[in-house]
């Protein structure tokens, strides 16, 4: 047989082949012809369950709460990042006082100088009390002299009642008259109102030496608060007081105290920019004395009213730390930072990282964070260090450039759950 008939017939058995597999089985057809309905109707059911979970779930999965977070940062980046503004202004005190007398005195003494670290409540200069003192005597020897007084009353008492008691003897006896026991019995009576008169002056007497030692005691000037002192005003000799008088020749205060803690920075901002700013963003500081040094800082707040005269929003600022370089009325530039240009997680940082206080919770002493991943929370146990600022020291259990949720409150930490779905706002 030649090669072609050969292929010839294998096609053919083929094709014969393939028409016996479409052929239907009408036996077995009869046996299952229910089964695709029941098939058909099982997966509508599992589709319309699924359907009505799914869109009974939907209104879950879309209320997303509204949160605001912040950036898990290693100290080393605190002065990293990219400025989104630049402005100057000056460092300022928010606790600053010039101490003055509430009375006006001749000093006899002074303690502070320029440059000296007070604490509160350390006593700073001395007036004269030469009068406060014969005051204070006086009103003790008021006291001893209404003291006395009682005893010469109880004498007295004694001997109204002694008189009457005869009286009413030789009244039953019809020996004296009606008249002479009225008379008694209204001295009796009368001693005992002079006797309870001595006591309430007693009290007085002692209200007023009272007041003649808190006199005494203000005759010592005392420092309101701990800080340093920047300016002495006064020496000994001269005269003090609490107002302007004496033609010039009167002082209105000892010397003027800075508690250096509460140094920051001011800085006008023109309002065509303000939206740049917000609270808590992190800034760069540097004072003109030393233009190489970049001090860590944050805005404290944005005061709401704006200067119609300069345009510009008032910014407070906040230092991370304590630096002594820095002054009162030194100038200063600030830059304002773009927090989401900061470092991203970095397996070489180091393990402690700064966030703001705000976004540390603590349950029973365990304190813990709310870590923003792929629009979901979840709560994080940490281990926190020193204070730093406005910021907590994360020194495990937080990873620099992690985001976690900012200002915390009870609202906030009742609606936050493992899992939940959030809206970052900013």
């Amino acid at each position: 047989m030649s090669l072609g008939i050969q292929t010839e017939l294998a096609r053919k058995l083929d094709k014969k082949a393939l028409l016996d597999e479409l052929k239907i089985d009408r036996d077995s057809d009869e046996v299952d012809s229910g089964r695709p309905i029941k098939w058909f109707l099982g997966i509508a059911i599992l589709g319309g369950v699924g359907f009505v979970a799914w869109f009974v779930g939907m209104p879950e999965e879309s209320a997303a709460l509204e949160v605001r977070t912040v950036v898990a940062r290693a100290p080393s980046a605190m002065a990293r990042g990219d400025s989104v503004l630049d402005a100057t202004g000056y460092v300022v005190a928010r606790r600053q006082a010039t101490v003055s007398s509430k009375t006006t005195g001749k000093i006899m003494a002074v303690y502070v100088e320029e440059g000296m670290v007070v604490t509160q409540g350390q006593v700073l200069a001395i007036l004269d009390d030469s009068v406060n003192l014969a005051q204070l005597a006086l009103a003790q020897s008021q006291v001893a002299a209404a003291q006395a007084s009682i005893a010469e009353f109880d004498v007295q008492i004694r001997q109204a009642q002694l008189d009457l008691e005869r009286t009413q003897g030789l009244a039953q006896r019809n020996l004296a008259v009606q008249a002479d026991l009225d008379r008694d019995e209204l001295s009796v009576e009368a001693m005992i109102a002079r006797l309870n008169r001595s006591k309430r002056d007693i009290d007085v007497a002692e209200r007023t030496v009272t007041i003649q030692k808190r006199l005494l005691a203000d005759m010592e000037i005392r420092a309101p608060f701990g800080g340093v002192v920047i300016a002495k005003a006064a020496q000994p000799g001269e005269m003090i007081s609490p107002i302007a008088a004496g033609g010039g020749f009167t002082n209105t205060g000892i010397c003027t105290i800075v508690d250096m803690d509460s140094l920051e920075v001011e800085v006008d901002v023109n309002e065509s920019y303000i939206n740049r700013v917000y609270p808590k963003q992190p800034v760069n500081v540097t004072l003109n004395a030393y233009p190489a040094v970049k001090m860590p800082a944050e805005v404290i707040a944005i005061i709401p009213a704006a200067d119609r005269n300069k345009a510009t929003v008032r910014v407070r600022i906040g230092f991370m730390g304590r630096d002594e370089r820095v002054m009162p009325e030194m100038g200063a530039k600030v830059a304002f930072l773009d927090e989401d240009a900061l470092d991203e997680p970095d397996s070489d940082a180091p393990p402690a990282v700064l966030i703001p206080r705000s976004s540390v919770g603590d349950d029973g002493g365990d304190r813990f964070v709310w870590v923003v991943e792929d629009d979901r929370v979840n709560r994080r146990s940490v281990v926190v260090g020193a204070k730093e600022g406005q910021r907590l020291r994360v020194v495990s259990g937080l990873r620099t450039g992690e985001r976690v949720v900012a200002g915390l409150d009870e609202e906030l930490l009742a609606s936050l759950e493992d899992g939940a779905l959030v809206s970052v706002v900013n």
